[in-house]
């Protein structure tokens, strides 16, 4: 066993894991944060997508020790108790979701696309979610979604 120390969704922990354990493991099984899925296992699909020091990343390829002092975001760090984040908002008022398997990575990469730059093309948008797949929507929603969000985040 071996001690980390992480920061999920603001509040720090200090776990004793197992060298070989994932991210996506720690965040499941320790914290109980079950919104990254693990759809692949080998980081093609993007269901366990989460924001590590403002980058995202498949967390099911990242052993927990190599976030050893990181910030880390999950879906569940976005919204408050009492209202969601706007990419939250923007993809239900879209439609931007429909089985919903996919869509925390869908939008925590939207949230890092969005941080990152405000006012994204529609090539851009393609861009920042590459590695995210969905199999229900056909994409035309969940990119409307982002950019509604993007509205809805400059104000």
């Amino acid at each position: 066993m071996e001690q980390l120390i992480i920061t999920v969704n603001g509040k720090e922990y200090e776990l004793q894991i197992e060298p070989s354990a994932t991210l996506l493991n720690v965040l499941r099984e320790d914290l109980g944060l079950t919104g990254a899925k693990e759809g692949c296992g080998i980081g093609e699909c993007g269901a366990c997508t989460v924001i590590v020091d403002g980058v995202t990343v498949n967390a099911c390829l990242i052993l927990a020790m190599e976030a050893q002092g990181s910030q880390i975001t999950t879906i569940e760090g976005l919204a408050d108790v009492e209202k969601l984040h706007p990419i939250q908002q923007a993809f239900m008022d879209v439609g931007g979701l429909q089985c919903g398997f996919c869509t925390p990575g869908m939008i925590l990469s939207t949230k890092a696309l969005l941080d990152a730059n405000a006012s994204p093309t529609d090539e851009e948008i393609k861009k920042g979610l590459e590695g995210n797949f969905c199999r229900c929507t056909g994409y035309t929603k969940i990119i409307e979604s982002v950019k509604v969000a993007a509205q809805k985040m400059r104000g």
